[in-house]
């Protein structure tokens, strides 16, 4: 953050002197930022807020355009909550870099007010005082902003952005991880107003607008695969779930999925064609290019075994064999385990019975069973823990299975309670052998109050039983007592 705001020139003049003052000695942070403002000549005194106050900085943006004098303004004011110690916060001195894209995705070239002239396309604002507005000359028409370019710094900006905009900035910002979040912000809000319009029996449905952008992206995908598929991934439930005031496990998980299902169906052809081009040729290669290649590649496979075809199940079932390397063959097992399908027994049993000599893929198989959103997982993993190859008292056999199962969030949430009271018996189980571990697999239930009434019950009920057990150890009762305060 504070190259950002030196530049990178004065930035490493900053560490030479920095080291020729102090060879290399212990010393403080004040010592660093007093040899690089020396180096460029820039005020960092308030910058030194950074080491004194603790929590992150919010920045609430706001915008006005006015057609008739073509000028810009984004009105920026920081604040940071209170912490223990610190109920009051003074101004940071942050660097917000920006960027402002025009009607045809271009970054346009920004000049303040006052300049003689445009400096460049992404410029670094320093921010000192609480509010400050920021002035934009010869701007042709209402710009959509690109906040927080190259991680300018750790903050936490509130914008209020359309749907269009966030759009546009899918389509053509020129900054990679703004692209990636715009495509974020616009999968998660869409998300959180169809669960909060959830009912079991009505279908879910998605604008159009969703599969264009993200049919746009999947287009440009093969110039950047990593970047690609990492926009095209939603949010996680867990995530997802975190931004509810009450969660409801159905609700995430079915829309969640709905959501899949409508970009599978919309980029079909797309997804195929993507999936042939991204073939890595020639031998394994772990490099950067491959790597990438081979993660858009599985998440074109999983999107296209949502379709539930024959030709997609075809597809992953002749990956799986003919991976030379795990991670193809996992991302191909990973799609047939959440599919009720006619080939996903037979391929569980090939996998185990190909690495059961090798005990570290043999817990990606634990993970992979554990994480299937299938409805007869609960009972699936009940059998496993009887499995020869699991043990409680193998530390990375407990979570590759039960680990892992504790964040499947539609079955270890399972409406009845299931998960739950599997759950509570191999805790109970372990607690004897391993505490510590025991005490982790219970933090799966310390979330109970924010979930809805039904599993709010079952959970404390769970929490309740463990906390009454005669000898339980200090770190497990410790858990269960923190949850239940």
């Amino acid at each position: 953050m504070i190259h950002t705001l030196v530049g990178e020139e004065n930035f490493r003049k900053g560490i030479d002197l920095y080291f020729k003052r102090h060879d290399g000695h212990a010393v403080t942070t004040d010592d660093f930022v007093e040899a690089v403002q020396d180096a460029s000549t820039v005020d960092l005194m308030q910058f030194k807020r950074w080491f004194d106050q603790s929590g992150t900085p919010h920045l609430d943006i706001r915008e006005r355009y006015d057609p008739d004098s073509r000028l810009y303004e984004l009105t920026v004011t920081q604040s940071c909550p209170p912490t223990p110690g610190q109920p009051v916060k003074l101004p940071f001195h942050l660097p917000l870099t920006i960027g402002l894209l025009d009607t045809s995705g271009k970054d346009i070239p920004l000049q303040l007010e006052g300049e003689p002239a445009p400096q460049g396309t992404s410029r670094v604002l320093s921010l000192r005082q609480e509010t400050a507005a920021f002035r934009f000359v010869n701007v042709p028409a209402r710009p959509v902003p690109s906040l927080g370019r190259n991680f300018s710094a750790p903050v936490i900006i509130n914008f209020s952005y359309s749907d269009e905009a966030l759009q546009h900035l899918l389509r053509f910002d020129s900054d990679p991880f703004n692209r990636w979040e715009a495509g974020q912000r616009l999968a998660l809000r869409l998300l959180l107003q169809a669960i909060a319009d959830y009912r079991p029996a009505r279908e879910v449905r998605f604008p159009n607008f969703l599969a264009d952008a993200f049919g746009q992206v999947l287009r440009d995908g093969r110039r950047d695969p990593a970047w690609a598929a990492e926009v095209l991934a939603l949010p996680p439930e867990v995530y997802i779930a975190e931004q509810l005031a009450v969660i409801d496990p159905d609700a995430v998980h079915h829309v969640r999925l709905a959501m899949r299902r409508f970009l599978a169906e919309r980029l079909k052809s797309a997804l195929c064609e993507t999936y042939e081009a991204c073939t890595v040729t020639g031998s394994y290669s772990p490099d950067a290019v491959s790597a990438g290649h081979r993660a858009l590649r599985n998440l074109c496979l999983a999107y296209r075994m949502e379709l539930e075809d024959a030709e997609s199940r075809r597809l992953c079932v002749k990956q799986l064999h003919q991976a030379d390397n795990m991670t193809d063959a996992l991302a191909a097992l990973t799609a047939l385990a959440n599919s009720d399908c006619p080939e996903r027994k037979p391929a569980l049993e090939q996998f185990y019975t190909k690495w059961q000599d090798e005990p570290l893929v043999v817990d990606k198989w634990f993970g992979v069973e554990a994480m299937s959103r299938l409805s007869g997982t609960v009972v699936r993993v009940k059998e496993l823990t009887t499995h020869p190859a699991f043990s409680l008292k193998n530390p990375n056999k407990v979570y590759a299975l039960l680990g892992s199962f504790g964040s499947n969030q539609i079955n270890f949430h399972a409406a009845d309670g299931s998960g739950y009271a599997l759950m509570r018996k191999q805790i109970m189980a372990l607690d004897v052998i391993n505490p510590q571990v025991a005490a982790r697999l219970a933090r799966n239930f310390e979330r109970w109050k924010r979930f809805e009434p039904k599993r709010q019950a079952l959970m404390k009920k769970v929490l309740e039983q463990i906390a009454t057990v005669r000898e339980l150890s200090r770190e497990t009762a410790e858990v269960a007592a923190k949850a239940l305060a």
